[in-house]
């Protein structure tokens, strides 16, 4: 198992695939992945059956829980327990988050 991560490399591989969601580490305990969206970008999530740990290198925006909406920007660390509807919105610079899931994303029954 690969112990030391180059997060810097892991972006660039990240935004060359041109994809939403990457993961690059998973453990049963936890998982953890890069998350892009685009400037005014629609996110497409549903709710996760894991607890969930947004830290955000870059970007700044909206994110809402439920009803209520939380204002992010880099160095915002935002959680969002399992299960509930999240999205993030108005995004006004594009956002880069490493995401923490525990347990592993995907690992818990719905």
């Amino acid at each position: 198992m690969k112990v030391v991560h180059d997060l810097k490399r892991i972006i660039e591989a990240h935004r060359k695939a041109g994809e939403s969601w990457a993961e690059f580490l998973r453990v049963p305990s936890l998982s953890m992945g890069i998350y892009v969206l685009g400037e005014g970008a629609v996110d497409p999530q549903e709710p996760h059956t894991e607890d969930e740990v947004y830290y955000i290198l870059e970007g700044r925006g909206m994110l809402r829980v439920g009803s209520e909406d939380h204002a992010f920007e880099p160095g915002s660390i935002l959680f969002v327990p399992a299960r509930d509807e999240h999205r993030f919105h108005d995004i006004q610079e594009g956002l880069v988050a490493l995401v923490f899931f525990a347990p592993a994303e995907g690992s818990t029954v719905r």
